[in-house]
């Protein structure tokens, strides 16, 4: 697999190798011995996925204190535009977002420590998207900010009319006003 550096010191996009011929298509999508050697050491323990259609905006996301997650992405039918969002305070890059498109075309992976908001907008008809984290979910833990905080400045690339929400994501605070963030120099792991 390569690792493609962001703008953003933490997230990276992964590029699995792809091996094609007539048949199709075989391609490695987590190892854990790669993952530790080239991302950082960590242990993942639950698996998520979520079937979407063209419109649904889900996050801004993240879970708090010892609750916290990291999240490796991916999508296995469809496109999404993944954002991920620098929530810790005192980091040089608070408030900065990376954005990239995950596809079943490109196989990317989209890995995102803690300490980072995370969201999606489907982009095709509908993507079934799934995602591993280190940590359980946990309710009582959930955080999250306004998806479309205009200080964020993320071009979700939707029509704002078009946008379909979760009641919950309708009602979340701006970063600005969110309680519930990070601290930059604290070990998240």
């Amino acid at each position: 697999m390569e690792i493609i550096k962001t703008n953003i010191e933490g997230p990276v996009i992964i590029e699995p190798k792809i091996f094609g011929d007539a048949r199709g298509y075989f391609f490695e999508s987590f190892s854990q011995r790669e993952f530790d050697e080239k991302v950082r050491p960590i242990k993942f323990v639950q698996d998520n996925e979520s079937k979407s259609c063209y419109g649904v905006v889900r996050g801004l996301h993240f879970q708090t204190g010892k609750y916290a997650q990291s999240k490796l992405l991916r999508v296995v039918t469809g496109r999404v535009l993944d954002v991920v969002v620098d929530i810790r305070k005192g980091s040089p890059t608070f408030g900065k977002s990376v954005v990239g498109e995950l596809s079943e075309e490109n196989h990317r992976l989209f890995f995102v420590p803690r300490g980072f908001a995370h969201g999606f907008a489907v982009l095709s008809k509908e993507a079934i998207f799934q995602y591993k984290c280190d940590n359980f979910y946990t309710p009582s833990a959930e955080g999250a900010i306004a998806w479309n905080d205009p200080a964020l400045g993320i071009d979700w690339q939707i029509p704002a009319e078009k946008v379909i929400l979760s009641e919950k994501d309708k009602h979340h605070p701006l970063l600005a006003d969110a309680p519930w963030l990070f601290d930059y120099n604290e070990d998240l792991y």
